[in-house]
């Protein structure tokens, strides 16, 4: 009986369908090739608070071509898939939702707004899960994780005492990048720089002192200490090691004249008013120079009672009023508009104020070490090499990391106080053990620190965490290995370039100082995805790609085929609705040509005869019969199998795809297919012309399906209703040798 076929390749009616068969049959389960080495991916994981945007689309399409491609391969291919609890912008989504309500986060306390935050989580927190599904991502959803999880947060826990045994983890006073706008401390990577016009303030402190300096904060000049030049400018020698009094409209200092090689002797006057309290070079200054720290703006983003008679005034009414006194004591020389980068808050867009805080850091240079040998030893690959050279610079330059943050949601710091040691303002590295216990256990009356851990912190143990570390690495090796023992260390792990040091380069940290052993063994990094002009996608524009209307409109796969044909490692990548609407007359000729060839098989006597409940690798095909224009498919065939296989390895995705593309549609279709159709009316070579398209045809379907997996699935399907001897699902079959 013929079966039937439709004549059009209809996305939409089957996509979602064709998923839920593979999610419920278990074929996204390593298990499935129980026997196969481990190949192993855990995903970036996005922010709980996240929609589907072009940049997740590109890491699952990326991601997923891999774990496909090792599954056909016989490999135990398993994607670990979890979204992250993104502290800052979590809770900042939270309040909002509150504050429609008329309810204040202070009002409901900590412990009731925690609460709050879980019911948006189990209400909310899976739409971005969700929608990677719609992307065919074959992640293994039994394992899905979550960075607040019991599992994880035990990780968090065991992670911290660890490294503050080991004298890694330590509490002080340091400037800190801190948002007013969030009230809390952000990490060097959460801030973001806005280019803006300003003025350039050229004046003197007063009438006595013989320098003038530049600055375009003129408010933060009330907390100077010093005045630094390059020791090569000829212009201030006299003056260097000097100090002078000082009275700036009522606020009194010493400035010392100092010297350092980092001042521009060409920029503004080629003096600059030191202020260790807010600015990060300006404190390493007075480090090196031992000179007073003296903190005039507060948490809130107001002049202390160090700033006189500016105190409680935003920064922006202190700068307009200390202008105004400027001009009317004749200190003011002038004013020079320029350009400069404004330091932002990347989540809420304000303003950043460093300034000094009581916080919690990690020693960042001996674990930087390790961290260099692991890629210098050729032990992790980079791809592209060249970022070697980033990822050299960022830890030779590597400061200490903060990682406390002034929040409700996140992983609790595991420090308990005894009394108001809490509250004291300790720079030591360690404090007594009759103030502080650092554990999950504490002694009666002590009190747990208030911040929470930078998002990061937990991210850096993502690799091994998701896997049960630190328990399942400690449980004995048996038959039945765990999930740690068996998948880690992991084996690739995908992301932008952007994230490099920030992220990257802290697992890798992470993973040999907790685990001793490399988290993954390459590091592929993707570049962000820009529209066809090659303009950054951003609102303001009208530029953006909504991945979910997109595929409503051309499918899953042509999407992916966009997203991955011309994406080099490391490099941008322009994609624009007609590369898309290209790749979807792709998959419309991927369903045509099998509609063909489906067709004119099932036509004849192959079904009842060789093919049955056999294997496509036991059609015997007559080597005597073969045409020209079958000897040269099955050349072409030959080779791009070799060739796709090897680009893949090589992950070169992008190569692998445009040969495919190449060869399916122009080889196989417009030549064979052609060349088919007067073959199969001659009667001596009817069978052998059906037995090579369908030979080709299956084939080609498995090396396109890590590309395009809805259509050569729904294609596979309707194969095996003439030759059931195909393996029920192409997910599950062989990589053609």
């Amino acid at each position: 009986m013929k079966k039937t076929f439709a004549k059009n390749w209809q996305h939409s009616e089957i996509e979602s369908k064709l998923y839920k068969n593979w999610e419920s049959s278990g074929y996204f389960k390593p298990e499935i090739n129980s026997s196969g080495k481990p190949f192993v991916i855990a995903i970036p994981p996005p922010n709980v608070t996240g929609k589907l945007h072009i940049g997740h689309a590109l890491v699952a399409t990326l991601e997923d071509l891999m774990i496909r491609y090792h599954r056909l391969l016989g490999d135990a291919a398993l994607w670990i898939p979890g979204t992250d609890h993104a502290g800052i912008a979590t809770q900042a989504v939270v309040e909002k939702e509150l504050r429609k309500k008329g309810v204040n986060k202070s009002e409901l306390g900590r412990e009731k707004f925690i609460e709050e935050v879980w019911k948006w989580k189990e209400k909310y927190g899976n739409i971005i899960s969700n929608q990677t599904r719609c992307l065919g991502a074959s992640c293994d959803w039994s394992r899905e994780r979550f960075t607040m999880d019991e599992g994880l947060s035990n990780a968090v826990r065991e992670a911290f005492v660890h490294l503050y045994k080991k004298d890694l983890i330590y509490r002080g006073e340091y400037i800190v990048n801190w948002c007013p706008k969030c009230g809390t401390a952000i990490s060097d990577d959460e801030v973001e720089h806005q280019t803006q016009k300003a003025k350039l303030y050229f004046f003197k402190y007063d009438k006595n002192f013989p320098i003038t300096i530049a600055t375009t904060r003129p408010e933060t000049k009330l907390g100077d200490t010093a005045v630094a030049v390059n020791p090569s400018d000829e212009r201030y020698k006299e003056y260097i090691g000097k100090e002078y009094d000082i009275d700036l409209d009522g606020v009194k200092r010493k400035i010392k004249i100092i010297v350092d090689r980092a001042v521009d002797k060409d920029f503004g006057t080629g003096a600059v008013g030191v202020t260790p309290s807010h600015s990060m070079a300006d404190w390493k200054m007075a480090e090196e120079h031992d000179l007073p720290k003296v903190k005039i703006i507060n948490e809130y983003g107001k002049m202390t009672a160090e700033a006189g008679k500016y105190e409680g005034l935003k920064v922006l009414e202190a700068r307009e009023k200390l202008v105004g006194y400027l001009k009317s004591a004749d200190l003011l020389e002038k004013e020079q508009e320029i350009e400069n980068n404004l330091s932002i808050c990347y989540r809420c867009g304000g303003a950043i104020e460093p300034l000094p805080s009581l916080q919690w850091f990690v020693k960042m240079k001996p674990l930087a070490e390790k961290a260099k040998e692991a890629v210098k030893s050729g032990e992790i690959e980079i791809i592209p090499k060249r970022f070697e050279k980033v990822y050299f610079h960022w830890l030779d330059n590597i400061r200490d990391w903060c990682i406390s943050r002034q929040l409700w949601w996140g992983h609790r710091i595991p420090v308990y106080y005894r009394n108001s040691s809490r509250k004291s303002k300790v720079e030591s590295r360690k404090f007594n053990e009759d103030e502080i216990y650092v554990g999950n256990n504490p002694p009666e009356g002590y009190v747990q620190d208030e911040g929470v851990l930078d998002t990061w912190f937990s991210s850096a143990l993502w690799p091994f965490s998701t896997l049960g570390w630190p328990h399942a690495a400690e449980a004995p090796r048996g038959e039945a290995l765990n999930d740690y023992q068996k998948f880690y260390p992991t084996t690739v792990m995908e992301t932008g370039y952007d994230i490099l040091f920030f992220w990257v380069a802290r697992m890798i940290m992470m993973g040999l100082e907790l685990t001793g052993k490399i988290p993954f063994k390459t590091v592929y990094l993707h570049g962000l995805v820009r529209d066809e002009h090659n303009r950054k996608m951003s609102k303001s524009l009208g530029n953006v790609l909504d991945p979910l209307d997109l595929i409503a409109k051309y499918g899953t796969d042509a999407l992916r085929m966009a997203l991955i044909v011309g994406a080099t490692p490391g490099q941008d990548i322009a994609v624009g609705e007609s590369k898309i609407k290209g790749y979807r007359n792709f998959t419309n000729k991927i369903w045509n040509a099998s509609r063909f060839v489906s067709l004119r098989v099932t036509d004849g006597d192959l079904q009842s005869g060789e093919l049955g409940e056999a294997k496509l690798s036991d059609l015997n095909i007559d080597k005597k019969l073969l045409t020209l224009a079958d000897k040269k498919i099955l050349e072409s065939h030959k080779s791009i199998k070799s060739k796709v296989k090897s680009h893949i390895d090589k992950f070169q995705f992008s190569l692998a795809g445009e040969e495919l593309y190449e060869y399916f549609w122009h080889e196989f279709c417009d030549e064979y297919i052609e060349a088919s159709k007067s073959q199969l009316e001659d009667k001596k070579t009817t069978e052998n012309t059906k037995k090579i398209l369908i030979k080709i045809l299956s084939e080609s379907l498995v090396l396109m399906h890590p590309y395009v997996p809805f259509v050569t699935e729904a294609v596979w399907q309707k194969l095996r209703e003439f030759a059931p001897g195909l393996p029920e699902s192409i997910m599950i079959s062989e990589w053609p040798k």
